[in-house]
């Protein structure tokens, strides 16, 4: 079957809203209307989507499995739409994307002078979603920390950095210089795993309330340093790998000379 674009916009509307109303003054139509288009949705799927009661609206497991498809599906044709208007204005421009931590702007001044005529877009990274911009076409070229999904892209190694404790500011590992691995046994480490946080604001509020501690890149946690917060280099744990990143398939000049002219730069 062909995908309604329409349909499945209306669809994560309400997905996000729980609710037919506040989604339908959303997308400004009516109601009724909303509920027609999700029902012939569902029909033409031939699944339900939505468990619906008289006061809230809950996802089914297809459901969930089709708003976490549909925001990238959307999110990569808004991005075909914009290039395709840009094509036409005859705009040249670089989306960059970065990881929590990573400074980039010293390869985007070199770039930029090279190429006054391109117009650079900085895209920040969820620290645990690092690889989709560059999956679906946010972003041309991406500046990454390794763990991330490298399927379909060219990376090109350019550092390494250590990894340090994240521990509240009491806790009675916090004054050590440094530590070894083995000292962080029996922490509980805050983790995906063990709780998934939307943001490193999150996860570090976590760490601070005393809810466990943390091993992350030793600049993010310096990027984001707090009173409350203590950061212990782990001086025997396996450095992180820095790479910059961008798809194998693309073919673009710009995309290739940024990757020469980070390279050296970030290098270096």
């Amino acid at each position: 079957m062909d995908l309604d674009l329409r349909k499945l916009r209306y669809f994560v509307a309400v997905a996000e809203h729980r609710h037919f109303g506040r989604a339908a003054e959303h997308l400004f139509i009516a109601q009724p209307v909303l509920s027609r288009q999700i029902r012939a949705f569902e029909r033409e799927l031939g699944c339900a989507l939505l468990t619906r009661t008289t006061r809230s609206v809950e996802l089914t497991a297809a459901g969930r499995q089709l708003h976490e498809e549909a925001r990238r599906v959307l999110t990569t044709v808004d991005a075909a739409v914009r290039r395709v208007h840009e094509a036409d204005r005859g705009v040249a421009r670089l989306a960059v994307a970065f990881a929590p931590g990573l400074h980039v702007s010293e390869a985007v001044r070199a770039f930029a002078d090279a190429h006054p005529g391109v117009e650079i877009d900085l895209i920040p990274l969820r620290w645990y979603d690092q690889h989709s911009p560059l999956h679906d076409g946010r972003a041309h070229v991406g500046f990454l920390r390794r763990p991330f999904d490298d399927t379909g892209l060219r990376t090109i190694p350019v550092g390494h950095e250590p990894r340090a404790a994240i521990l509240p500011a009491a806790h009675p590992l916090a004054g050590r210089p440094s530590l070894l691995s083995a000292d962080l046994e029996g922490e509980k480490l805050l983790d995906a795993q063990q709780r998934r946080a939307a943001s490193i604001e999150e996860k570090l509020e976590l760490i601070a309330a005393g809810y466990g501690i943390g091993v992350g890149p030793l600049s993010a946690a310096r990027a984001y340093s707090r009173p409350d917060l203590a950061l212990v280099p782990v001086t025997d744990a396996e450095p992180y790998e820095t790479c910059l990143a961008a798809p194998e398939d693309n073919r673009d000049e710009r995309v290739r000379d940024f990757l020469t002219i980070a390279t050296k730069v970030l290098r270096g």
